[in-house]
């Protein structure tokens, strides 16, 4: 469904053409300062208008209709909008009946029977992640000291990422990219063994964001050719620090102490504008579809911002489990 976690829980809503989108967020402690201003750093970290990126341009300006009294929360249900502002639905027309390859239209189409909103992507576009971004900053302010930062390690193969990026708009074609996170200073015994393993309920949260295809922990699908003399982590401290870290900070399903560090692949941005043939659902003829509107070179580089924010509010939904956050942040004077 729409909504995620079990303390520290969210709920997404919106569509990328629809009045606007939004998060909600259960659970958040009270008396945790906030205000607008606090999501503006990542805000813009998240927002289009470089090169590679569409340029549709939203003002992203948080809308806290609920939750915040006083600039802190109050313990209740934190409800943040933002207005959709910038949309040109009559780029989308051909779309109901002429699926683009690689994306959702065809299964959205199917699974909801012809109802569901489809103006630029409707409520699987990357529009929805801002919910995500914002639900982000709150979980940052709850995790302190425990830091996250993703950063992009290559895109199109390439770690030169302005000339890959340069290379695709020329051939007016997109391309994916690679990004690591890495969260520190990070607490011991977070996650329960098997089905809420911390590696579990992170790749629950990072696979459901558009466009990631795969996620790996430590040293991830190299540790298939290593030797355990080389891939086991020695302990050099009583405290669990290792030598190395190809675990990426978790063992049996738990977070050990080390830094968390884990990678995903984002694929190519499916709306490109290369003529692409596909089929006419109304007549069952091929055709070819030529897309217009305003799309992403390469989404991968609006992506950290994006990891970082589903990484903290897992790992925030975990330390409250584990009674590592109040439930009054702070007390009032």
């Amino acid at each position: 469904m729409n909504g995620f976690g079990k303390l520290f829980r969210i709920s997404i809503f919106g569509e990328s053409h629809g009045l606007g989108v939004g998060i909600v967020i259960d659970g958040c402690p009270a008396g945790l300062p906030l205000v607008a201003d606090d999501f503006t750093k990542d805000f813009s970290r998240r927002r289009s208008g470089s090169k590679g990126t569409t340029p549709r341009q939203e003002p992203d300006l948080p809308e806290i209709m609920s939750g915040v009294f006083n600039d802190h929360t109050t313990g209740a249900p934190l409800m943040i909008h933002f207005k959709n502002t910038n949309t040109r639905s009559r780029d989308y027309s051909l779309l109901r009946d002429i699926p683009r390859p690689g994306h959702a239209d065809f299964v959205a189409l199917k699974k909801f029977g012809g109802y569901g909103d489809n103006r630029g992507g409707g409520h699987f576009s990357g529009r929805l992640t801002l919910g995500l971004v914002a639900a982000g900053v709150v979980a940052k302010k709850l995790l302190s000291p425990v830091v996250v930062e993703s950063r992009i390690l290559e895109v199109g193969g390439n770690p030169n990422i302005e000339e890959a990026v340069e290379k695709a708009m020329e051939q007016k074609d997109s391309i994916g990219g690679i990004i690591e996170c890495r969260a520190f200073p990070m607490p011991v015994g977070l996650g329960e063994p098997f089905f809420d393993s911390a590696e579990s309920v992170i790749s629950h949260m990072i696979l459901s964001i558009p466009a990631i295809k795969g996620i790996e922990f430590g040293s991830g699908f190299h540790a298939a050719k290593m030797k355990g003399s080389e891939h086991n982590d020695r302990l050099v401290s009583t405290d669990g620090k290792t030598a190395t870290n190809n675990a990426g900070g978790i063992n049996g399903g738990i977070t050990n102490g080390n830094d968390l560090v884990f990678r995903v692949p984002v694929k190519p941005t499916s709306s490109i504008h290369q003529k692409q043939n596909t089929i006419h659902m109304a007549t069952g003829e091929m055709t070819d579809l030529e897309i217009e509107g305003r799309h992403d070179t390469c989404i991968a580089l609006r992506m950290p911002v994006i990891i970082e924010a589903a990484t903290a509010i897992v790992l925030a939904d975990l330390m409250m489990q584990a009674g590592l956050v109040p439930r009054i942040w702070a007390k009032k004077e």
